[in-house]
Formats: structure tokens, sequence, C-alpha cells
């Protein structure tokens, strides 16, 4: 709540070219011939009563929403909105932002509220000022689209996406992009609500069919333009995939995914990597081309899970080359700590430095691995407490990591290690238990 105070404080409008009275008396400048006007706003004792009522009703609903007592903060709030009659431009676009978010809050904790409240008061901010129209035509349409008001928050978007104020500025232009994609989405959602439908219905069969694709070219017009504005819209592509290999589009679709994964102007997203990764394997793509997706995804983020298959499809090849990429890839995973104990991918390990042993040179590729971890790797995965916690807890990565160590430090004493007969001791008596049940 003090972040929103902070953050509604009066500010200058340096959109407004309004000067100010007060800064031209403080310049120093000679006095003018002229007579002074007088104000039009009444007198300044009652200006002044006013904002302090006003800042009051403002600390008390401060104060019962800090409390959670939301039934008093709105009906504080029934009175606040007379601060939209102060003309005081300092003053007014803060008080509706205010009015705004702290009401559609009370609204969501009040146990009587109704979709009404919430309508209206949308609607009277939205119709307050034009600062804030699209961003709050944005979450009205949310706030439908959360009571199942589909077609509602579509009509919402469809006004607030042809709506216009004077010179279009940078942020209006971004915010109208947005409620763009929006209601491909929402399209999208219609869509997948007949698809359902669809399977259950033979005698409008064709009816529904004709129905899901007019959503499906209006959701297209809006989810294509994403791809004309670089950023991040991973829950939009998807969507369109989706669509597009419904109708087995699939050139369309392997394109989207090809632009939203290498055009040098979005942003890099590990995501797009795996996207386009996850189409191409439903697709039965050949393994050399999962791994060129696959390496890109590395390169961006190396403890990614999918390493897991990068390093399976590396260990499948014939080259040693890539056999020793393996290695690497692996290595990597393990250089973070939340796959230390992985039994995964520590047998992967093994697997990938038993194939690796059949190169002449196989030591020194390991050592040339280690050499860069040798001060921190063994602290991570090799000490004595790694090793009783593995013992008794996860026997078989013990045996796993334990089998590695002379392989991965031929020349560093380690301190993993336990009394190795407790061990198989313990593995075998849970193989006894599980033989009696």
């Amino acid at each position: 709540m003090d972040d929103l105070e902070r953050e509604l404080e009066p500010h200058i409008d340096l959109e407004n070219d309004s000067d100010s009275s007060e800064d031209n008396s403080s310049k120093g400048e000679k006095k003018s011939k002229f007579p002074l006007v007088k104000p039009i706003y009444g007198d300044q004792t009652q200006q002044n009563g006013f904002r302090r009522t006003t800042s009051m009703c403002r600390e008390r609903i401060r104060e019962a929403m800090l409390h959670h007592r939301w039934e008093e903060a709105a009906e504080y709030m029934v009175y606040y909105p007379q601060i939209l009659e102060d003309r005081n431009l300092f003053t007014a676009q803060p008080s509706k932002e205010f009015i705004w978010r702290t009401a559609t809050e009370i609204f969501h904790h009040h146990p009587n509220s109704t979709m009404e409240d919430y309508n209206t008061i949308y609607e009277r901010m939205k119709h307050s000022g034009f600062r804030h129209y699209l961003m709050i035509s944005l979450e009205h349409s949310f706030h439908l689209l959360l009571h199942q008001q589909i077609e509602d928050a579509k009509r919402h978007l469809a006004s607030a996406e042809s709506w216009r104020h004077g010179k279009e500025t940078a942020a209006q232009i971004q915010n109208i992009k947005l409620i763009q994609a929006y209601r491909g989405l929402l399209d999208y959602i219609i869509w997948c609500d007949k698809k359902s439908t669809r399977s259950n219905s033979d005698y409008y069969e064709s009816d529904s069919n004709q129905t899901m694709q007019n959503y499906f070219r209006q959701a297209s017009v809006n989810l294509e333009e994403i791809l004309k504005n670089p950023g991040v819209w991973d829950c939009f592509i998807l969507r369109y995939v989706e669509m597009l290999e419904f109708y087995e589009h699939h050139k369309e679709a392997l394109q989207v995914l090809n632009d939203y994964a290498y055009d040098s102007n979005f942003p890099p997203n590990p995501n797009a990597h795996v996207y386009l990764y996850q189409y191409l394997k439903r697709q039965g793509a050949s393994e050399k081309r999962l791994m060129k997706v696959l390496k890109v995804l590395h390169a961006l983020v190396p403890s990614h899970e999918l390493m897991l298959e990068y390093s399976s499809l590396l260990l499948q090849s014939e080259k040693q080359s890539d056999t020793q990429k393996a290695l690497g890839v692996v290595l990597e995973m393990l250089d973070f700590n939340c796959w230390g104990s992985n039994l995964e991918v520590w047998i992967r390990l093994k697997a990938v430095i038993q194939k690796l042993q059949n190169q002449v040179d196989w030591e020194n590729i390991v050592c040339e691995k280690m050499a860069e971890r040798k001060d921190w790797w063994l602290a991570l995965h090799f000490t004595s407490f790694h090793a009783t916690k593995d013992s008794k807890e996860k026997p078989e990565l013990f045996e796993v990591k334990a089998s590695l160590t002379k392989i991965l430090c031929p020349d560093r004493p380690l301190k993993y290690s336990v009394n190795g007969s407790q061990v198989k001791g313990k593995a075998e008596t849970k193989k006894r238990k599980g033989r009696r049940y």
C-alpha cells in the first residue's frame, strides 16, 4: 500500500503545455499593469477544507484496507470519488488512478460485491480521463473473462482497439497492440469451446466447423501481427501454433516458430527454442535437426531439463566429437546445484564416460573438462557430507558417484567415502523387503 501511495504522489505532467501562475510569480519579473483575475474555483479556504476532507477520507480507506476491513473501506470509498471534482492538474490524475486501483481491490475482497459494482467503477474510470483508458479496458476484459463472460470481454476489447484520442503516443500504440493480441487470445478460447462441443454433436457438425473456421481466421489476423512486434509473446504464439497444427498448416506453424526463435529483432528467449524443439519432435524431425535446436538452447540455458535429451541424442551419434560434446553437456548440468542429487544425470555421465573410454585419449579429454572445475566442483559434489547423505537417502546414487571419483579426479584426495559394505548391505536389505511384499 505504501508503494502505491508513493507511485500515486502528485507529479508534474510534462505533456501539459499550460503555464503555472505560481511559476511566473516566482521569477522576479516586473509586476503586471493588468488587474489580477479573480479565481474562478471559489474561496481558497473552501478549497483547502475540501482537500483536507478528501485526504482524511483517503487515509481512512488506507487504514481500513491495511487491516482488511473491506466493508468499512467500501463505505469511505463511496465518498472519495468527490476528489474528481478538484480541477487541480497536479492531483487529478493520481486521484483517478488511486480510485481505479483501490476500488477494484476493495471489490475483490468485499463479501457482497457484485459484477455490477465492477462494471460501474470500470466504466466510470474509463470515461473520467483518457490517460488510462486502454489499460482500464484491458483490465476490465480480464475481470469479465474470470467470470466466464467471454463475449462481453471481447466486445470491450474491440471497443478499446478502435478508441483514439488526440495524437497517438508510443505508449498508446503499444497498448493497442497488446489489446489486439488479447483479442486474438479470446478468439482462440472461443475456438477451443467450439472444438470441444463439435465432437459431441453430429447434426450440427458442418455449422460447427464453419464457426470454428471463422474464429480461427479472426484469431489469426491478430496473433499473426504479434511477430511484427519484437517481444516475449509465449502464450500467444503457443495458441496460434496449436490452431495451425490442428488444421495441418504445418509449414506456417514451423515458420512462426522459426521466426520467434531466430529473429534477431526479438530478445533471447529460451522458451522459443523449447517450443520449436517440441513441435519438431511431434512432427518426427530428424535427430540432426533436433540437435541443432537443442544446441542453441544449451548456449542459452545449460541447466535446462532438455539437456538430458540433448546428451542422449549426442550419445546415440557415431561421431566421436559428439560423445565429447555429450560429456561437456552433462558436466555443465552438474555445475548447477539443482542437478547435484539427480540420479538420472549421474547415470548419464557414467554412460558417456563408458563410451568415451573407447577412444584412445579419453583420459586427456576428461582431465581437460575437469581442469576448470577442480577448485570448486569437488566441494559441490564430493564431500563427506554428500557421501553420508547419499548413502543413507540414495544408495544407488552413492554407488554411481563413487564409481566416478577416480575417473573424474584421479590426482585429488576425495572425502566422498563411506563404508561400502554398509551401503551395499542397506541396498540388499531393501531388495529382500521388496521380495517379501
